[in-house]
């Protein structure tokens, strides 16, 4: 046999170990092996050698020991691993010995027979150490033997060669390879090349890692381009900025070199009259010493009479101050509860949203009186509604109820499950303990088990507590909630069965609508017809009548219970059903027949604010000549609109033959007579009447038609109120609508009190709004089976004499099954003529799953974008050259032709507009939606596809598939449209201005001779040029300034006493320019001044004059308008007074002429004083009733936040302790870090942050709110930026900016709302805007850290994510701080931050009752020489001023105490100070100068006039010191025993000097606490 490791043949084989894995090797094969490994380990020593020789430093040398690394790899592995092995088992054997000893300190302590249970301890712990070091000598062994053979077998895969050798080599061979292993043994290894190799390596890692750290440079440098792109594009705006500004100054640098010439000669004139002057002042002074001397003695008795005024003016002032805080406290009691307010809104939009749903899901159109039934069954479905709304609010309180009751369970079986875990936790540790114990000697298992049983015994008590605590909680739960629970689900099966019960009877209904609108589409004389759709219509009302006691009983009984989510989804289809019906009747294009004793009360969609300036309403009338009644008495009423109490209201009547006009604006009648076509002469079809209202002028037309061509009679009528009233105020809820006469227990006033009509009538519009009598509240003695209603030819007034539909934005066509008329063909092609004033809406729109056609007006142009399944994804086709704008109120054709199916081509008005190509697929498609579609449609899949969701507002004709016609009226499936092309409905009497935008036109007008003109505005916007209009020099403009409308005529300024017109609502400006006067009228509150230029009247313009509506591009000073302007009519001299029809001006700017997206907010409502808002809040505590007690809770809450700080004083000072200012309000600014940190953070704040803020500022820049890690990879941010607010976060690599398109640095409060969901942000700002970005992302990876800053950022934060000038500071004021719904008030430092103070402010540092210092920065100390001058207006008599301390125990301070002033110092001998105190008192709420000069040992004190010095011992070892010098207060842990007064200085500080230089405390050091740097409040 052979060694293992030598090779070596022994005679005997040698004892192999226990435990070893060496195997028994033959001698012969350990020869050849050996053999073998030497001759190929002289071939590796070769080439190692070679290879070592050629090594250089370097990345070449590093890829020339591969090789040798690859071998020295293998090794270091099986090492490594053997190394690992017996770690472990070191670490398996210490913990055995740390257990043993362990459970032997245990038993010593239990065993009171310690001596005896130590020693056997001991013995034990021995013998564990001794087999631990056998244990770690046999590992080394291992460990060693198992390298030697890992290496050779290494050395075999890797060299490994098969070469025989015959017998007679193998002697010689041996002995070769005897003399070559011990060569081998006496050889070194080869440690310096080793050592090389090693070096080279770490300086390769060293090299790798300099490289990824450069690669992450990289990264974050590229993620910084688009912030610089950004950067350099707003660079470039505020260039362009520029580039208009410098244009400007040059301008003005002209106007004023022709200034300065006219200056020039105005200055030599003043010298010569300087000179006059001064001879006589000379003569003037002389006489004045004389009278000096004379009124010494009425002097004296003067100043004692100011002495007694000054005290009365004193009183006089403490009385007002009270009687204002009195009135401020009555106007609070006016406020509306924000809670309530918003929830009416809220409900407010749902009704408009489910009403615009509605209109969208009839299919039908009804006609004539039928739909009375169809009326009084939706005010059945209205009650049923609110007795199931009732129910549901009640049940969602049950529900709430539950929910604790459950939410309180699971917290149970959650604590229930906490200890069980421990108990388990407890019983393993004990099981562990006993299997140790089990593997130790007899003596410890007798010890230790007297523990582990002691151990189980207190484990098994807890279990015993446990299961006992937990049958207790399981017993206190309440057994009243269980049953609840049950009565819940009881009653949930109830009201499902009772909405069961309404469908069933909603059901029927809604299918005998369906079939009125069938029977009644082709109207006929047939009463067989009308008989049987009201028998049908009489049976749905009579199987509801049966139902609804029962309904209503047991709606009584489920008030108390949880709602089920059938319940809401059949109130919301009650909902539909009624609206729905209102929709159909509004619609409805048929008149009713009048008996003389008939009267219908109308329903109309009425917006009183829209109907006080301007009122159009239009009619069409019939008589009914041959009734004997008419020639009893032949004056008739017609109709009435306007409050129950007489007052404001208009009307129409026939009175002498003549059709007449009244209208009543709280003064007199005002009556318009047709006296030029008497009604005896009228034909006996339908007319048309319009009467017309705008501001105090009136107007009436008459058009009478030809039934044989398209002539047309025409008479127009004018009239004006002789007073001064201009608005029609009617009240929502007195407001009525009656016609063809009134109830018997209405009064008419006098001139409307006559006898019914007689005759068919049918409404058309009012205002903006299509109406019918069909949408009724109440018939009074009409039946349509023995009076039919009067048949009228549609087509009469259209002078085309062509089909054309009117589409009011909710309705929509829809042509099933197009191909019956035409096929799919190679060339395919739709034709639509649309005329439309407004800037959105959809066309045509056809679908097939996710396959799509859609045609939309995207801004006036259009834009088509479709999809019949092609791999490439949606095509997009739009006007992106502007080619055709088709907004203009004009009727365009438009032609979409889809060739050989593969090309789209769009044609407008025959003019090629576009063309796109695609993959050839035939258009897959059935139906067609025209002008709207239904709301599940449009809220479907394909919505992302849609550049909006907004139905059509227009008129459209000739729509064709393939040259074929359609009659969209006679389509079952067409919703909300009429007949006709209304044209009020097409003017645009409206425009949206967004700060940016005008209008303009030139017509024939003269603003400074006779003149009138009035408009309605609506804003939120304090400041805005509203009107513009100049000849020459002559300006006349019309503007809002800090919400007060302004008039400007020539230089003469009229003001509105009020300045509460940015309030969101709608209100009427009137304009009135005679020789004698201007006047402004402001909601019919007149202002008036003389005219100064009477020499301008009666001249008239030569030419057109150009004006502007909404701003001005002439650069004036006053900001462009951002709001609505409407209804704008003024006198011209070639047309009457009439609207102006903004679609007609040539000049428009930006501008939108439809639509108005200006709201109230409810936090205008916050604002509003006197009588308008008492009488909004007693009208909405009508409505709401029960909750009556909330309403009050909510409003003390609300009031709570216009309360004024308490307003302490100091009994020696004039001024109050705290400045007037806004509860809960701070005001940032002042400098670069001015801030409040929070260290509170959420635990689900990755999830869902949700904030809510209040500021106000002026500043365009700066930070509101940063939170961020500590690497700032993951942040979110609220900042200003051009006085634009925006939201900033990342989600994931990605930042997510969300932007407002408003300036907010108006100075105005403003409520911002921003909020980070799970893959949403939103930017909500005054409950109007609502800005969101969707992005993607796992949320869990977003986490911050403290703190939270607000108001600014520590220095160096948010550098890397937001631009330099937004990082800084906001300068402003923050309010109502909330984080997920909760207030946070309490911040953990403040820097720089006080109350936001209410009045006027100026220059100085103010220093807050909260406490607070401001530290100069290294420029500035206090050493042995220095002079220090600064100014106080103090708000308490006593505080520190200045404090300097040095490390060695000196000091310098100055402190007020009790109003006298003091500096002490300290210059290291001892102390000594020096006080001065002034005769009047320094808190008397002026300005004082103190001055401090030093200078070694002497220092002197100046308080104004009055000064002191003291001496103090001289120091010979002084040293000057650098050290800081703390303003206004300093921290507690620097003050000594000795000074007294340690409270911070009250008050402002200003013009502060050391050495004659001006100290900034915007640039001081540090600013802490509530310290307002550049801004004091006023005195």
């Amino acid at each position: 046999m052979c060694d293992s490791l030598t090779g070596e043949c022994l005679a005997d084989s040698p004892e192999v170990s226990t435990g070893t894995d060496c195997p028994t090797i033959s001698c012969d094969k350990c020869i050849w092996d050996l053999t073998d490994d030497i001759r190929l380990a002289v071939l590796a020593i070769d080439e190692s050698k070679s290879t070592l020789l050629s090594i250089s430093t370097g990345v070449a040398a590093q890829k020339r020991l591969n090789d040798l690394n690859l071998t020295t790899t293998h090794l270091q592995a099986a090492m490594s691993k053997k190394k690992n092995h017996a770690v472990l088992w070191t670490i398996q054997v210490d913990d055995a010995a740390d257990e043993m000893n362990d459970l032997l300190r245990e038993a010593a302590a239990l065993d009171e027979q310690g001596n005896e249970a130590s020693s056997k301890g001991l013995l034990v712990q021995k013998e564990t150490m001794e087999t631990n070091n056998r244990a770690t000598q046999l590992v080394q062994q291992l460990s060693n033997m198992g390298d030697n053979i890992q290496e050779i077998s290494s050395k075999m895969k890797y060299y490994a060669i098969q070469q025989e050798l015959s017998p007679e080599e193998i002697a010689q061979k041996l002995s070769v390879a005897e003399e070559m292993l011990k060569e081998i043994k006496r050889r070194k290894p080869f440690t310096n090349q080793r050592q090389l190799a090693d070096e080279e390596e770490n300086a390769a890692e060293e090299l790798l890692q300099q490289v990824e750290e450069f690669h992450e440079r990289y990264n974050d440098t590229r993620s910084l381009v688009s912030d610089v792109l950004e950067q350099l594009s707003e660079q470039d705006v505020k260039l362009s900025d520029l580039e208009e500004a410098l244009d400007q100054a040059f301008d003005y640098v002209i106007q004023t070199e022709g200034i300065n010439k006219e200056n020039t000669a105005s200055l030599q004139r003043h010298e010569k009259q300087h000179e006059k002057i001064k001879d006589q002042i000379d003569e003037v002074n002389g006489i004045l010493l004389s009278a000096t001397t004379i009124l010494a003695g009425p002097e004296k008795v003067n100043s004692e009479l100011s002495e007694v005024i000054k005290n009365v003016s004193g009183f006089y002032a403490e009385i007002d101050g009270a009687k204002k805080e009195l009135q401020e406290k009555l106007a609070n009691l006016s406020l509306f509860d924000d809670d309530l307010v918003e929830k009416a809104m809220h409900h407010a939009h749902n009704l408009r949203r489910l009403a615009d749903e509605l209109d969208r899901n009839l299919y039908g159109v009804d006609t004539n009186g039928l739909v009375q039934r169809a009326i009084n069954a939706s005010n059945a479905y209205e009650n049923i509604a609110g007795y199931i709304e009732e129910a549901n609010k009640a049940a969602l309180l049950a529900l709430n109820t539950t929910n604790r009751v459950n939410d309180a369970a699971v917290g149970i079986d959650t604590q229930v499950i906490y200890h069980k875990g421990k108990s388990e936790e407890l019983l393993n540790r004990a099981m562990e303990l006993q299997r140790t114990a089990d593997d130790s000697n007899d003596l410890t298992i007798a010890d230790t088990s007297r523990h582990v049983n002691g151990t189980l015994a207190r484990m098994n008590a807890l279990r015993s507590q446990l299961m006992r605590a937990i049958t207790k909680m399981q017993s206190a739960e309440p057994v009243e909630a269980r049953e609840r629970l049950e009565q819940a689900k009881l009653k949930t099966a109830e009201a499902v069965s009772a909405t069961m019960t309404v469908m069933e009877a909603t059901t029927p209904m809604d299918e005998n609508v369906r079939l009125w609108s069938q029977n009644l589409q082709d109207f006929q004389h047939n009463s067989a017809a009308y008989d049987s759709a009201v028998h049908s219509a009489g049976d749905a009302v009579k199987k509801l009548t049966e139902v609804f006691p029962q309904l209503l009983d047991k709606l009584r009984r489920v008030e108390q219970k949880a709602p089920a989510n059938n319940i809401s989804s059949s109130i919301q289809r009650i909902r539909e059903l009624i609206a729905q019906t209102r929709s159909v009747a509004s619609k409805v294009q048929v008149s009713m027949m009048f008996g003389g004793q008939s009267a219908v009360e109308v329903n109309p969609k009425i917006n009183v604010e829209e109907l006080k300036s301007f009122t159009s309403m239009s009619l069409y009338i019939k008589f009914q000549k041959d009734n004997p009644q008419l020639e009893a008495s032949p004056d008739r009423f017609i109709l009435y609109l306007g409050n129950k109490n007489a007052k404001h209201y208009i009307g129409l009547a026939i009175k002498n033959d003549n059709l007449v006009y009244i209208y009543n604006l709280g003064g007199q009648d005002v009556e318009i007579p047709l006296d030029a076509k008497p009604v005896s002469t009228w034909p006996s079809y339908f007319s048309i009447i319009k009467i017309e209202r705008i501001g105090r002028h009136g107007k009436m037309f008459l058009t009478v038609p030809s039934l044989s061509s398209t002539a047309e009679e025409k008479f127009i009528k004018k009239g004006e109120v002789p007073g001064p009233g201009s608005l029609l105020n009617l009240e929502p809820e007195n407001a009525v609508f009656y016609v063809g006469g009134v109830p018997p227990d209405f009064k008419l006033p006098p001139s409307l009190n006559l006898p019914g009509f007689i005759g068919c009538l049918e409404l058309a519009t009012l205002n903006d709004d299509v109406i019918s009598l069909y949408n009724f509240k109440h018939v009074y003695n009409i039946d349509t089976t023995t009076s039919p209603p009067c048949a009228r030819n549609k087509l009469a007034f259209t002078q085309s004499r062509a089909v054309s539909y009117f589409f009011d934005g909710s309705g929509y066509a829809l042509a099933r099954n197009i191909e019956r008329r035409g096929r799919f063909s190679q060339v395919t092609r739709f034709d639509i003529e649309v005329r439309t004033p407004t800037d959105n809406g959809l066309i045509l729109l056809m679908i097939n799953g996710s396959m799509f056609f859609s045609l939309e007006m995207h801004n006036g142009f259009l834009y088509l974008r479709y999809d019949f399944g092609f791999s490439t994804g949606p095509v997009l086709l739009e006007d992106s050259m502007k080619k055709a704008q088709i907004n203009d109120a004009k009727f365009h054709e438009i032609s979409i032709i889809y060739h050989n199916s593969k090309k789209m081509i769009l044609v407008v008005d025959r003019r090629h507009i576009k063309s796109v190509d695609n993959e050839r697929t035939a258009m897959p498609f059935t139906d067609i939606y025209i002008g709207g579609a239904p709301a599940e449609i449009l809220h479907s899949s394909i919505s992302s596809h849609l550049a909006g969701s907004i139905g059509f507002k227009g008129c459209m004709k000739g729509f064709q598939f393939q040259k074929k016609d359609f009659n969209l009226l006679e389509e079952p499936g067409t919703l909300g449209i009429s007949y006709g092309c209304p044209e009020d409905s097409l003017m645009s009497r409206k425009a949206y201005f967004n700060g940016e935008s005008f209008i303009a036109s030139s017509q024939k007008v003269s603003l400074f001779s006779e003149f009138e003109g009035g408009f309605n505005f609506r804003t939120l916007q304090p400041n805005g040029l509203l009107f513009y209009y100049s000849e020459g020099s002559d300006v006349l403009s019309i503007s809002m300034d800090r919400g007060a409308v302004v008039l400007n005529a020539s230089g003469t300024k009229i003001q509105s006493p009020d300045r509460n017109y940015n309030d969101g609502k709608t209100h009427f400006i009137i304009t009135s320019v005679t020789p004698e006067r201007y006047e402004l009228t402001v909601d019919d509150k007149k202002q008036s001044k003389k005219n100064p230029a009477k020499d301008r009247a009666g001249k008239s313009p030569d030419s057109d004059k150009k004006f502007y509506f909404g701003g001005s591009p002439l650069g004036i000073q006053q900001a462009n308008f951002t709001g609505c302007i409407s209804n704008a009519y003024f006198t011209r001299l070639d047309r009457e007074v009439e609207v102006e029809d903004f679609q007609q001006y040539p000049e428009k700017v930006q501008t939108s002429l439809y639509g108005c997206p200006v709201e109230s907010p409810p936090v205008a409502l916050l604002h509003k004083k006197g009588k308008n808002s008492s009488k909004a809040k007693g009208n909405r505590n009508k409505k709401v009733g029960r909750d009556k007690d909330k309403i009050s809770q909510s409003s003390t809450g609300l009031k709570k936040l216009y309360q004024e700080v308490n307003m302490q004083r100091d009994p020696q000072c004039h001024l109050p302790m705290n400045p007037k200012a806004t509860e809960h309000a701070y005001q940032f600014g002042g400098t670069a870090n001015s801030r409040q940190e929070f260290d509170h953070i959420p635990k689900d704040f990755s999830q869902r942050a949700q904030f809510s803020i209040s500021l106000k500022t002026h500043s365009s820049h700066g930070m509101i709110f940063y939170v961020s890690d500590q690497k700032e990879t993951n942040f979110m941010a609220l900042f200003v930026a051009h006085g634009r607010l925006i939201f900033m976060f990342n989600a994931g690599h990605q930042k997510i900016r969300i932007k407002s398109q408003e300036k907010y640095n108006d100075g105005l409060w403003h409520n911002v709302i921003f909020i980070r969901g799970k893959n949403i942000g939103r930017l909500i700002i005054d409950g109007l805007r609502v800005l969101e970005e969707p992005f993607g992302g796992n949320a869990n990876t977003w986490q911050v850290t403290e703190p939270l800053y607000i108001g600014g950022v520590a220095p160096g934060k948010a550098v890397k994510n937001i631009q330099i000038n937004s990082v800084y500071s906001f300068s402003g004021c923050l309010s109502n701080l909330q984080l997920n719904g909760r207030s946070i008030t309490s911040a953990s430092q403040t820097f720089s931050v006080t109350p936001c103070f209410e009045g006027p402010s100026e220059a100085g540092t103010y220093f807050s009752s909260e406490g607070g210092y401001v530290v100069l920065d290294e420029s500035f100390s206090l050493g042995l020489k220095f002079e220090v001058v600064f100014e106080i207006r103090p708000r308490s008599s006593s505080g520190i001023l200045l404090h300097g301390h040095s490390v060695n125990g000196e000091y310098l301070n100055m402190h007020m105490r009790n109003g006298q002033v003091t500096v002490k110092l300290n210059n290291g001998i001892r102390d000594f100070s020096t006080s001065v105190t002034l005769k009047q008192s320094l808190c008397d709420g002026r300005w004082h100068r103190i001055a401090v000069i030093r200078d070694a040992n002497v220092v002197q004190l100046d308080v104004d006039s009055e000064v002191n010095h003291v001496v103090g011992p001289l120091n010979p070892k002084a040293i000057d010191h650098r050290e800081p010098v703390f303003i206004g207060g300093v921290p507690e842990s620097l003050l000594t025993s000795s000074l007294t007064t340690r409270n911070s200085f009250i008050g402002c500080i200003r013009n502060f000097m050391i050495d004659e230089k001006p100290v900034s405390f915007s640039k001081a050091a540090l600013v802490s606490g509530a310290v307002s740097i550049n801004t004091c409040p006023a005195a």
